[in-house]
Order: C-alpha cells, then sequence, then structure tokens
C-alpha cells in the first residue's frame, strides 16, 4: 500500500536532529544557519512536527539537512509527553546536536539541561545515545552565560562546548565548519 511510504519519509528527516529544552533556542539557530523559517514560539509544545532547514556549503557543493526535533523532555522516552513520536526522528540523524541555553532563563543550570537530554536518548535508545554530536551552548551574549560556559566546561572537560549567540549569529562559522567536518 502507499501508506508505507509515510512512515520511510519521516525516517529520513535530516542530516542533523537539534536537540534542546524548549526555549533554548532551536528554530532562531536554525533559521539563522539556513533557509528554513519557522514560527518562533517558547512555549513547550510549540514545535510539534520538527522543523527541517537546509544548511548550504556552496564551497564544497553540499546542502546539509538539519531538523529541529520537538522539545525533548523528561518522560519522552516512557511515552509521555510527545514521546516516541518525536524520538523517532533521531534515529537516522547523523549527528546530534545539543543546544543548551547558556543564560539559564528557565532557572535551570545549563549542564543539567545536557545530562538530561543525553539520559532522554539512553532511556530510549543507546544506540541513538551513542551518536556523534556537538555541545553547542546559545545566548552567550546574555549577563551570565560567560560565567555559565566555564562552568559547563569544568562540568564537561572531555567534550568541546562550542559557544554561540544564535540571535546576533555570533559563533555560527565556526559551528557550519564543526557540522560539515562531523558529516565529512
Amino acid at each position: 500500500g502507499c501508506d508505507e511510504n509515510y512512515v520511510f519519509t519521516l525516517k529520513t528527516i535530516a542530516d542533523v536532529g537539534l536537540v534542546g529544552f524548549p526555549n533554548a533556542g532551536k528554530s532562531t539557530l536554525l533559521n539563522a544557519l539556513s533557509n528554513a523559517t519557522p514560527k518562533i514560539a517558547s512555549y513547550p509544545f510549540t514545535t510539534l512536527v520538527p522543523t527541517v532547514g537546509m544548511i548550504d556549503y556552496p564551497e564544497e557543493y553540499r546542502t546539509i539537512s538539519m531538523a529541529d526535533i520537538p522539545g525533548l523532555i523528561e518522560g519522552a522516552a516512557e511515552n509521555r509527553g510527545l514521546g516516541h513520536r518525536f524520538l523517532r526522528h533521531i534515529e537516522r540523524c547523523n549527528l546530534l546536536i545539543f543546544l543548551i541555553d547558556l543564560s539559564a532563563v528557565d532557572g535551570r543550570e545549563p549542564w543539567d539541561d545536557f545530562i538530561h537530554l543525553r539520559q532522554e536518548l539512553e532511556d530510549y535508545d543507546s544506540k541513538v545515545a551513542q551518536k556523534p554530536f556537538l555541545l553547542v551552548g546559545n545566548k552567550i551574549d546574555e549577563e551570565n552565560a560567560s560565567q555559565n560556559l566555564e562552568l559547563a566546561r569544568k562540568k564537561f572537560p572531555e567534550i568541546q562546548l562550542i559557544p554561540i549567540s544564535a540571535i546576533l549569529e555570533n559563533g555560527l562559522d565556526q559551528l557550519r565548519a564543526k557540522i560539515l567536518k562531523e558529516l565529512t
């Protein structure tokens, strides 16, 4: 039947999966890196369908697709909240980007967000959790962000944390280069 195609299409959604809590700035980052123009709103559950953007590398004759995976929340692995509806999308991504909010605007510690997101994936599927990833800290332009950046780097000395400001488009060239390198 024709229906089988849809499942397949959903699973091959993008090269890069963008994972983060609501308000981490995923839509803003996707906009800044690509030609996608997702509707931006900062409420949990606003991004119900993954938005896919294309990142062009004209000098490499290459385009990399990146999907904003709908807001990961604790309990998704047990199929609470949006559960498996969106975790499925991550299975076929070749690279994950964990986006954390260095301004800690929601009152959570940015590094805790990273630990939670990883745990969420681990609970869902340990193969998915072992995928290559980049850790990106957004909102580096905000007041306490640089202090949080240092603390996060101390917590994860073995992981390179890439600081950016999606709004001001700071650090995006470095991020684009890293994405390309990871997928090459």
